[in-house]
């Protein structure tokens, strides 16, 4: 049987996902709601295999997964997120994650990646695979976005999708202020001098999400 934790501050979020598992032969034997919980988890042992959201309080994202991946070297991740974004994803499994899944289509494949990702194999998506290789390339390791840190780019997806800086602040759990001290780094960063400009860039490089109607 495997044995896995869930790390996501939404209880509805892990609720939903112990039903999914509860007819298949994965045991849930803890859960974790902020970064805190998730090292504590990691440092406790006992499961194969976290499976962990990007977003949430405290120490999240790519920086959450490289300390886990430091304390842990052979515990298997499997990313679990609402970011769709493959820009997400890459930052994921370069950090040490092994798979990554969104929770759209986690009702249909999250039993397929929970049982890859704990065996050792990789799970992602044919897209974030040409994206790990065109990142490889000199040419785009260049380009500024990629010079922005996990934080910021969570920052610059939701400012160019349309989300306030308060809005903003809400779903990331910040501070009004500290939102707009990042939007101003990565306006710096960028090279641009507004809001406009940094959506016509997101345009160009296909860094947003279509919109769905």
């Amino acid at each position: 049987m495997t044995r896995i934790v869930i790390a996501d501050d939404h209880t509805i979020m892990r609720e939903g996902l112990k039903k999914i598992l509860l007819d298949a032969d994965i045991e849930v034997v803890g859960e974790a709601m902020n970064g805190l919980q998730t090292i504590a988890w990691v440092r406790k042992g006992g499961f194969d295999l976290l499976l962990m959201d990007l977003s949430m309080p405290g120490r999240s994202g790519a920086d959450l997964i490289r300390q886990i991946k430091d304390e842990a070297p052979k515990l298997p991740i499997l990313v679990l997120t609402m970011h769709e974004e493959e820009q997400y994803a890459v930052r994921a499994i370069r950090a040490g994650a092994l798979g990554y899944l969104t929770k759209e289509s986690a009702s249909t494949q999250l039993l397929t990646a929970i049982r890859k990702v704990a065996s050792g194999r990789p799970f992602i998506s044919i897209e974030v695979a040409e994206q790990l290789a065109l990142d490889a390339m000199p040419a785009n390791q260049e380009l500024p976005h990629r010079f922005l840190s996990d934080r910021e780019l969570e920052v610059f997806t939701l400012l160019v999708s349309g989300k306030s800086v308060t809005g903003i602040a809400e779903i990331l759990h910040l501070s009004v202020k500290t939102v707009s001290t990042h939007k101003t780094r990565i306006l710096q960063k960028m090279g641009t001098a507004s809001l406009a400009e940094l959506v016509q860039y997101a345009v160009a490089h296909s860094l947003i999400t279509p919109f769905r109607t």
